[in-house]
């Protein structure tokens, strides 16, 4: 199995840190939040590894380089401009990716989760689902009885991580579409799955965020 990471974001609600640094790259506990990621992956027996990048993929290659700090190989999937939004990027990134399960993973999120516990795929997709935040009151999916992903009250908040089969994807042109409109028609063909982690999760989405990321791991330090 190979691991994916979202790094692609622009950093916008986290300025003015992003006018000197990559988002990806703004430090938590003296590390980079990409590199929690990156960890998180071959934590879970992964060596192959593709990043998706944008505008920043210059200072992310250069920080990352070709994964043999990490003990694995990485590669990099550029997104044009604009960009190709979450769905649109993975769809990019297909061909370093084979065929089958992927473990995909937004560079941005601090979670205490083992990713290798997210497994074995169920359907074409498993998500890790978390309660939901603060900013995010309302959730994203409703989870059946029986682990399905369904449109229905309550809802849980999609984490950013999550194991998924690259025959989700199949027949998917190339171009700008969200994760979420792909997901949706996996729900309406009952494939796609969710897991409920309800330890420590944050995304650093805004300089709040990124401070309670911050206070999190110096605690658990």
């Amino acid at each position: 199995m190979k691991g994916l990471i979202l790094s692609g974001g622009k950093g916008t609600r986290l300025r003015p840190l992003t006018f000197t640094s990559a988002k990806q790259l703004v430090p938590v506990a003296n590390k980079p939040v990409l590199f929690f990621g990156i960890e998180s992956v071959v934590e879970a027996g992964i060596t192959d590894i593709g990043i998706v990048v944008g505008d920043t993929g210059d200072e992310i290659r250069a920080a990352v380089g070709d994964g043999s700090r990490f003990g694995v190989r990485v590669e990099y999937s550029q997104e044009p401009e604009p960009p190709l939004e979450t769905g649109g990027g993975i769809v990019e990134a297909l061909p370093l990716l084979g065929r089958g399960p992927f473990l995909l993973v937004n560079a941005d999120i601090v979670c205490d989760v083992e990713l290798g516990a997210i497994g074995p795929p169920r359907g074409q997709a498993t998500l890790l689902l978390v309660p939901n935040p603060g900013h995010h009151p309302d959730g994203d999916f409703g989870l059946a009885a029986d682990g399905r992903l369904v449109e229905a009250e309550p809802r849980l908040t999609f984490a950013g991580i999550s194991l998924l089969d690259t025959a989700l994807f199949a027949g998917l042109e190339r171009g700008r579409r969200s994760l979420k409109s792909v997901l949706d028609v996996g729900i309406e063909r009952g494939v796609v799955y969710g897991l409920v982690h309800s330890g420590a999760w944050l995304d650093v989405g805004t300089p709040e965020r990124l401070s309670a990321a911050r206070e999190l791991l110096a605690e658990s330090a």
